[in-house]
Order: C-alpha cells, then structure tokens, then sequence
C-alpha cells in the first residue's frame, strides 16, 4: 500500500508530520518519530521575540564597559561567557540531518515585517529542507484595517522568498474577513504551502492569583472540523499545497484530511498526549481502512472529496448549516418539559 505524498515538491514517505512542538527539541525525538514513520518533522519554532531579546544581549555585551576607559574601546567579551540562541537553532537544524533522512522543516514564528525575516537564509544555510512561517498575530488595534493586516502576512512572506530558495509555508489563522481571497493573494505571492490553522493560545485568569496566565489546551477531534471545511473549499482553486494541522488524533481523522485535500497531516497534541510511538497506530488504523475500502495509495484519495469533487459542493456552505440545524435532534428524555430546553 502507497502512502507516500508530496508535500511543496518534496515527496514523503507518509503524510503524518509531527508539527512544531517541544517534542522536536531533542535529536534523539526526531529520531524517534522518523522510525515511527513520520514523512517529515517541523522543528519547534524559532520565535521573533528570542531573536530580538539575543540581538539586545549581544549589544550589551559588545558594549559593556566601554564607557569607563578608552581602552575599553576596543573590548570584546569572552565568546564562552554566553551563547547566541539562534546559533542553537541553526546547530540543532545541523545535528537533525545528520540523524536522520526524513525532511527538516524549520520554523519561525513572528508577527511584523523586519530583520527576523532575514533569519531564514541562514536557516537554510544550516541544512533545513524547507520552512515555516508560523505568523501569529493578534491584532488589538482599533485604527488597523483589515487591508493593512493582511499586507503585513504577505510583506512578510516576500520578504523571506527574497533571500531563500527552499519551499515555504505560510501558518495561517482563520481569522480573515475573507479566507479564500487571503490563501489567494498568499498564493500569487509564492506561498508554497499552506498551513490551516494556526490555533492561538488563550489567556485565562487565576482566581486564587487575581493574575491573567498562559493557559495551553490540547486540540481534540473535533477541532478538525473548521480546517476540514477550508481545505476542501480551497483544494484545486489554489496552486500552493495545502497541510491540515489541529484536531488530527486518529487514522479516520488523517483520511478526512486528505479526501478533503490536504497533502499532509500534521500533529502535535495526540503525540503530546500518547507519545511518538502513537504515529505507529495513526499508520495502522489509515491501512486497515485504505484495505478495506480498497485504496491502493494516498493520492487515489486526496481531493476526493474536495468542494470542487464532491457530490454535495453546497454542503462546505451557508445552506449546510441551515441543513444541520433542521435535522438536529435534541437528546432528551421523552418525560422532560420541552419548553425547558427552548424558553
């Protein structure tokens, strides 16, 4: 049975990726979810805020002192005293291909147009296969128009193609005025891929602290439905590929994806939850149902069930909802008051 796809020109031996996550920070995890089965692994990402935070370091350190004496003029710091953190980044990129044949991804995960971007040149200098742009971008300013958000995703994303020649992906959030015109206006820019979506990570506020902490909640199953619905909304309108990322955690969830369009699957919450070893029976439940429906590859089913292949196209739309909500049948006992449920 053939699993192997192509992910922006890069051909895989399954669709499974583990996406960015804590997991990838250890050699020895990637090398654990190669054996596993794993296609590819996206690095844990490299964020626009540690790079402007090592960029301040080192100008303190370059600069420490030199107001006391002149002959401080020409100091510079013990290189041992401290260590750059993209320098980590890079090396850690360096020692994955080494370790391992399967492709690197790296990423970066930043919000605003500026010297980060020029970072990814030298990701690809360290080996990486191909990258990431996970944009994750929250805006709260009440005179930010909608246009000027959105130029700011695609500045970015000319700003990186302009100085590598790997394949890069664009993480995107759901939250556009219009979706299907953003993925096209990422496409005509070069995107190579698409990543849908981007799960922001909500603040909550501790009781017992009165303080407003991170608060991190692992995706389930039905999280799939929202990237689900725009894979295959935009599946053949768009040159760029397309990767399903949130809610995946079983092979019928991998299936959907692709029958919906996307090229592969990434995922990160169940490996969190289960362990790496779990791509393994994310493989195994994909096989005994391409066995049983006989299918004899991957690509026999991606798109199948696409909007543009489907035999229901209305059914990604608005009417579907109307549809849903006129066969819903609420699960109550026959002895209870309905007017409870309805006011």
């Amino acid at each position: 049975m053939d699993l192997t796809t192509t992910y922006m020109g890069i051909k895989l031996r399954s669709p499974l990726v583990p996406s960015a996550s804590p997991l990838s920070e250890d050699i020895d995890n990637i090398q654990r979810m190669e054996t596993a089965g794993a296609g590819a692994v996206v690095m844990h990402s490299l964020f626009e805020e540690q790079l402007r935070f090592e960029s301040h370091e080192l100008h303190h350190h370059l600069t420490q002192g030199t107001e006391s004496f002149s002959e401080a003029l020409t100091y510079l710091p013990d290189s041992i005293n401290f260590r750059v953190g993209p320098e980590t980044y890079l090396e850690h990129i360096h020692k994955a291909k080494e370790r391992v044949s399967i492709p690197i991804i790296a990423s970066l995960n930043g919000s605003s147009l500026g010297g980060w971007t020029n970072y990814a040149k030298q990701i690809q200098q360290a080996g990486a296969d191909a990258l990431e742009l996970n944009i994750y971008y929250v805006p709260t300013d009440m005179e930010l128009t909608s246009n000027e958000i959105e130029q700011t995703y695609i500045n970015i994303l000319d700003a990186v193609k302009a100085v590598v020649t790997i394949p890069v992906a664009v993480k995107l959030s759901p939250y556009f005025t219009n979706m299907a015109n953003m993925a096209k206006r990422l496409d005509a820019a070069g995107a190579d891929a698409l990543v849908l979506f981007n799960r922001f990570y909500q603040a909550d506020i501790n009781l017992s602290l009165l303080d407003v902490e991170p608060n991190v909640l692992l995706s389930t199953p039905q999280s799939l439905r929202l990237p689900l619905r725009w894979i295959a909304i935009l599946h053949g309108r768009i040159h760029a590929d397309l990767a399903a990322t949130s809610g995946i955690h079983r092979g019928e969830d991998v299936l959907k994806m692709l029958m919906a369009g996307a090229r592969i699957t990434m995922l990160c919450s169940v490996l969190l939850k289960h362990g790496i070893d779990h791509i393994r029976v994310i493989e195994r439940e994909m096989r005994e149902w391409m066995e049983k429906h006989e299918y004899e590859s991957v690509q026999q089913m991606q798109g199948s069930m696409s909007q543009k292949n489907c035999p229901n196209p209305s059914a990604f739309e608005r009417v579907q909802y109307m549809r849903s909500l006129a066969i819903y049948k609420p699960e109550w006992k026959a002895n209870h008051d309905t007017s409870y449920y309805f006011g």
